[in-house]
């Protein structure tokens, strides 16, 4: 049984190289805690809060439409759409914040993006079910950046054959995950719901969507 639990290294920031995944095997996973610590940090959240127009999607459960456990929104470059979970985005242009962060995390992953689901989770109660991201739009071993800001919540994962094998983590304000490889390919991940008496948070997963095709 592998099953780890994941310390941030308060040190980490943009300019530190992560030392190694975070993952046992069958991808790479890297975590930047301090990613985002410009002046201001703690106001981001609020200017997103704000600034962003979420919506209330819905998806169906044995027959039943009921509502995402969280509040989402789409943004990208283009006018193209983004289905997930049985959901169609129709992307919003780049407000500043959205791409000076996209910008901040494209320096640290030395990657572009063109696109970014936001979720914000306004209690514990909110959640994210155990999920891979593995659309038709993205690439066969995309690299995903996750930055977080507002209340710190636990991010997991779990290895889709072998049942055992665990990865549990902290994504504080200001942190930046960063999902790479096969991660897709052979690990779920959630955010699950905690009885916590826990605050706001809102998720940034900024991805390179490919357009091409239908």
């Amino acid at each position: 049984m592998i099953e780890m639990d994941v310390i941030a290294d308060n040190q980490l920031n943009i300019f530190s190289p992560a030392r190694h995944s975070l993952l046992p095997f069958d991808g790479e996973v890297f975590l930047y805690p301090n990613f985002y610590q410009e002046d201001g940090v703690y106001d981001v959240f609020d200017e997103l809060k704000h600034s962003i127009l979420w919506k209330q999607d819905k998806m169906k459960i044995y027959g039943k439409q009921v509502n995402f456990p969280r509040l989402t929104s789409w943004y990208a470059d283009g006018d193209k759409t983004y289905t997930y979970s049985g959901v169609v985005n129709i992307p919003l242009p780049f407000t500043p914040l959205l791409r000076k962060i996209k910008e901040a995390a494209e320096q640290q992953c030395n990657k572009q993006f063109n696109s970014a689901l936001l979720n914000f989770y306004r209690n514990g109660g909110d959640s994210m079910g155990w999920h891979s991201d593995n659309e038709k739009e993205l690439s066969g071993n995309p690299v995903i950046a996750s930055a977080s800001f507002g209340a710190t919540r636990t991010f997991q994962f779990k290895h889709k054959q072998q049942k055992n094998a665990k990865v549990s983590m902290a994504l504080s304000n200001g942190s930046l995950l960063i999902m790479q490889g096969e991660t897709q390919h052979h690990w779920l991940h959630q955010v699950p719901k905690t009885t916590d008496d826990t605050g706001p948070r809102i998720n940034i997963t900024f991805r390179d969507i490919k357009y091409g095709g239908d």
